[in-house]
C-alpha cells in the first residue's frame, strides 16, 4: 500500500471510531410515582447547595437532645459531590464541640400541605450516628413543639444498623412516647446500598414507606393527643452526633461518616381526570 493510501486508511479507521464513541450520558428522567405530581425537587447536580431551596442551620447547643455536634455550613460539613448531597460527621474541636455536621431545611422556602416526601438516601453507620429525613410544622416557632408536630420520614441510630423508624410527635405523643413504627432489613445494614424513603401524607392519614414498602400508618384516631398535621410543614436534614435515643461515640466509632442523598422530591395528588 502507498503511503497516500496508508494516511487515507488511517483517517477513515479515525472517522469510524469518532462516529463509533457512545453519546455523552443523559440523566434519568425523573419517574413520578402513579396519582401524584411533581411540586418541588433537587437532584443535587450543581456547584454548591442552592440557597433557593435549602438554609443550614449551625450551632451546638445539644438540639434538644444532648446530641454532641456543632453543625455548620462550611465544605467540610456540606457540600455537593458527584451528584450528591454529603453531610459529613467530622471528629473536630470547634466552637467548643468536640464534633461537626450539618443540617438543612426548606423552612421559608418549600412548606406544603399534604403530598408525597420522597428521598434516596445512603446513611452511615458507627454507635452514636444519628442521619434523619424529617419534617417540622412551618410555625412550629410560634406554636412550639411537639404542638407544630414533626414528621419523621426516616431515622437510623448506628446501634441499629439493619433498622430505620418512622415517626410522628404531636402533643400527648412526643419523644419515647411517639408514635413510631419500624422497617427491618431481612440481610444487611442500610449503610451497605441507597434506599428510597417516603412518607404519604393525605387528610387523615401519613403512610410510610421503605422502597416501596409500606410499614407504618398514622390516623388521628391512633395517636394518643390531638392531630395536628393538617397544615404547612418543612423539610430537613440532618447527621447528628451522640444523643439521648442513639447513645454517644465510643471506641468503634469510626469517623468521618457521610450521609449521602442522591434527591429530595416532593408531589402533590395529581387532579384527577376529566
Amino acid at each position: 500500500m502507498t503511503p497516500a493510501r496508508i494516511v487515507l486508511a488511517l483517517l477513515a479507521l479515525a472517522s469510524l471510531a469518532a462516529c463509533a464513541t457512545p453519546p455523552a450520558a443523559v440523566p434519568p428522567a425523573v419517574t413520578i410515582p402513579a396519582g401524584w405530581t411533581l411540586a418541588w425537587s433537587d437532584e443535587f447536580d450543581g456547584a454548591r447547595l442552592d440557597p433557593g431551596k435549602w438554609v443550614a442551620e449551625t450551632g451546638g447547643h445539644g438540639w434538644g437532645n444532648k446530641e454532641l455536634q456543632h453543625y455548620t455550613g462550611r465544605p467540610e460539613n456540606l457540600r455537593l459531590e458527584d451528584g450528591k448531597l454529603v453531610i459529613e460527621a467530622r471528629r473536630e474541636r470547634y466552637e467548643g464541640s468536640d464534633y461537626t455536621s450539618a443540617r438543612i431545611k426548606t423552612a421559608g422556602l418549600m412548606e406544603q400541605l399534604h403530598g408525597r416526601f420522597e428521598a434516596r438516601i445512603k446513611v452511615p453507620k458507627g454507635q452514636g450516628i444519628w442521619p434523619a429525613f424529617w419534617m417540622l410544622g412551618a410555625a412550629i416557632e410560634k406554636q412550639g413543639w411537639p404542638r407544630g408536630g414533626e414528621i419523621d420520614i426516616m431515622e437510623n441510630i448506628g446501634k441499629e444498623p439493619a433498622i430505620v423508624h418512622g415517626t410522628l410527635h404531636g402533643p400527648g405523643y412526643s419523644g419515647d412516647k411517639a408514635f413510631s413504627g419500624q422497617s427491618p432489613l431481612a440481610t444487611g445494614i442500610y449503610a451497605d446500598d441507597y434506599h428510597v424513603y417516603a412518607v404519604e401524607w393525605e387528610r387523615g392519614e401519613i403512610r410510610w414507606y421503605r422502597d416501596g414498602i409500606l410499614y407504618h400508618t398514622a390516623r388521628p384516631d391512633l395517636v394518643k393527643g390531638d392531630w395536628v398535621f393538617e397544615q404547612p410543614f418543612f423539610v430537613l436534614l440532618n447527621l447528628a452526633v451522640g444523643g439521648l435515643w442513639p447513645g454517644y461515640p465510643d471506641s468503634s466509632t469510626v469517623l468521618p461518616q457521610r450521609m449521602l442523598v442522591d434527591y429530595v422530591r416532593v408531589y402533590r395528588r395529581a387532579a384527577p381526570a376529566l
